[in-house]
């Protein structure tokens, strides 16, 4: 009796660890999206792994390593800019899938990009699919890939 009762106590003690792990990942990426959308490089870098990995639909589609959303977002600047594309922002709902085990997490979340093409409005359905993983107690962006839908 006592056994149940000590991993029924365990087995509640662990459930709001994870609940908090899902929340704090998710809040991680609002965030790193939201300093992203005002163009804080700085801010939305800091969500990020010490090398981390970004897969996205523009050449040269695979950035990884030290300073990784640095060399995204002077890139994706650079593709903008040859586009005519303007006034970029992300939307993220719910997200649709997250789950942590350990140090390591992954969320699933679908998107909506809107943008300007030489002055005309663009909206692209995305899901962003990020792999996560906590250091020093906080959750980092250790990779992200995003796919049109």
């Amino acid at each position: 009796m006592i056994r149940i009762a000590v991993i029924t106590a365990l087995l509640l003690s662990a459930a709001p660890a994870f609940a908090s792990d899902q929340s704090d990942i998710t809040a991680a990426i609002n965030n790193m999206n939201t300093a992203m959308n005002k163009n804080d490089t700085k801010a939305a870098a800091a969500y990020y792994t010490a090398d981390g990995v970004i897969l996205d639909e523009f050449p040269p589609h695979v950035w990884s390593g030290a300073n990784v959303y640095d060399h995204w977002a002077a890139d994706f600047d650079t593709y903008s800019k040859a586009h005519g594309d303007t006034d970029a922002l992300v939307t993220i709902s719910k997200p649709s899938h997250v789950t942590a085990g350990g140090d390591r997490g992954y969320a699933v979340v679908p998107a909506l990009y809107t943008y300007k093409e030489h002055g005309k409005k663009v909206t692209e359905h995305g899901l962003w699919t990020f792999a996560m993983q906590k250091i020093g107690g906080v959750w980092k962006i250790a990779g992200w890939a995003w796919a049109p839908r």
